[in-house]
């Protein structure tokens, strides 16, 4: 029974990250255009609108009737869109697929706990508890695994933007306006960090529409949700409204941004020796103890207690 348990524990784990990598890497749309209303190869998470490629229409359509079904709240709706955007999952049916996905979970949840309800325990409460965890569990985990995606992303968007700035004021110091400048390194830098660029990507096209620059820049800032980019916003819209140099305050930024992650990476490393006293103590210290002191122990169980026992005869 434990190693049929192990086994499924196993298999679950393989499948999930099978269909993790598979979505990460093969199913997700490579064009910003794509996630803002064309076409592409799959619905979510790759976060576009529309569903094209054969074999993925039917999972995709089910999905998103059942999240229809789905009674939602407006300014849940409104908050699980923003969480969406901030992950990089922009599509129009991004929130009733994330609602069907949910669903799906939770019904899956359920199923399993009732089926090795009776393998796990014998207990009449222990058999109500347990389905109840498990459709919380398949309810709460999606978005769990969303918060997840949201920091993850923003992580990505903070190591790339050194490296965006320097480009950016590299273009600028050419000759090129802060609009040109962006568009430049959203296609130069979008195979070193493909997350920066799209949302400067996004940027260029909603001043394209016609909006001010300032707004398009403030709406970067909370599409992301992310402390650095915000800095990085204020800077840029104080510098536009003063009218001081763009190229300077880029370079100051960047140098502060590599200052500070600099300062957080001898933080963490000053923080190791203190994280690793409980493996060493727990999981290192007994084994070498076994190996050092276990062949003088096992000469005074072999020598020492025989002498002992004919010492006190």
């Amino acid at each position: 029974m434990i190693a049929l348990m192990i086994a499924l524990a196993a298999f679950v784990m393989l499948m999930a990250l099978i269909g993790f990598f598979g979505y990460r890497y093969y199913a997700r749309p490579g064009r910003v255009y794509e996630q803002l209303g064309g076409n592409a190869t799959m619905a979510f998470p790759s976060g576009v609108g529309t569903m094209t490629e054969p074999g993925h229409g039917l999972i995709v359509s089910v999905v998103e009737q059942i999240g229809r079904a789905v009674p939602l709240n407006p300014d849940d709706a409104s908050a699980v869109r923003r969480d969406l955007i901030a992950a990089g999952y922009r599509a129009e049916s991004a929130v009733t697929l994330y609602a069907g996905l949910r669903v799906l979970a939770t019904v899956f949840m359920v199923v399993l706990a009732l089926s090795f309800r009776g393998m796990i325990t014998s207990n009449a409460v222990l058999g109500i508890v347990i389905p109840v965890a498990a459709g919380f569990a398949g309810w709460f985990g999606p978005s769990f695994v969303l918060d997840f995606l949201i920091s993850a992303r923003c992580e990505r968007i903070r190591f790339g933007l050194p490296d965006a700035l320097d480009l950016t004021v590299v273009c600028v110091e050419a000759g090129l306006g802060l609009d040109q400048a962006l568009q430049h390194v959203s296609h130069e830098l979008h195979q070193a960090h493909p997350d920066v660029c799209d949302e400067l990507q996004i940027v260029n096209l909603e001043i394209r529409a016609g909006k001010r620059r300032t707004e398009a820049l403030r709406n970067l800032a909370e599409r992301t949700d992310e402390q650095e980019l915000r800095k990085l916003v204020a800077v840029m819209i104080q510098t536009d409204r003063f009218g001081t140099s763009i190229a300077d305050s880029l370079r100051t930024h960047a140098d502060f941004m590599r200052v500070r992650r600099r300062q957080e990476a001898e933080e963490r490393a000053a923080k190791i020796g203190v994280k690793l006293v409980f493996p060493i103590f727990f999981l290192i210290l007994p084994s070498m103890l076994v190996v050092v002191a276990g062949p003088g122990l096992l000469q005074v169980f072999k020598y020492l207690f025989p002498m002992m026992r004919n010492f006190r005869m």
